[in-house]
């Protein structure tokens, strides 16, 4: 028997369900679900230190457990000493198991190490049914070793799901687990 992660159960058993009837879905096709997980990190100090690509590589393939691959500047920018091809940033995409895996480590392990949490903002939607949450250290995640980091460097984390709009992707990611700031909350 292969290994089934514990989010895609759910997603499967309670979260498809729950989403078809709050939103009167006639089939449970048309129910969101999440497709992909693209996590970036921008390292613009690589321009004078070539090393910090390859740390960066290295921790985001230890966060993610997946290869991560570097990115590489599209023009020239005279301001920032960039040249064309230059690597300036590290990316990885996660789908499928392996996705459903990071979010469980990020909802239960990593989000709940960040200093002063009250929760995610509800502001980072795209329109289209996207989110993105940015994280300022990657040392949150268990994965890295704080004495071994050259540097404090922050990601992006974009959740791609396919519903059509924002209030069907955020009701998507609160019945995964995504611990929202409450609205009713923010005056204090």
């Amino acid at each position: 028997m292969t290994y089934i992660p514990r989010l895609k159960t759910k997603y499967k058993d309670e979260i498809r369900t729950a989403l078809k009837d709050k939103f009167q879905y006639k089939s449970v096709m048309q129910v969101p679900k999440l497709e992909k997980i693209a996590i970036n990190q921008g390292v613009g100090a690589a321009t004078t230190d070539k090393k910090l690509i390859e740390h960066a590589i290295t921790e985001l393939t230890t966060i993610t457990g997946q290869q991560a691959i570097s990115t590489r500047s599209k023009k020239d920018i005279s301001n920032f000493k960039l040249r064309k091809g230059m690597p300036i940033g590290v990316r990885v995409t996660l789908r499928d198991n392996t996705m459903y895996e990071f979010l469980d480590r990020l909802i239960a392990v990593a989000l709940p190490r960040i200093r002063d949490f009250k929760g995610i903002n509800d502001k980072g939607f795209d329109g289209r049914g996207n989110y993105t949450l940015g994280i300022t250290e990657q040392i949150i995640f268990p994965e890295i070793n704080i004495d071994k980091i050259n540097k404090i460097m922050g990601m992006d984390i974009t959740f791609v799901t396919s519903a059509k709009s924002d209030v069907e992707a955020l009701e998507l990611l609160k019945q995964f687990g995504l611990p929202f700031k409450n609205q009713n909350n923010n005056n204090q």
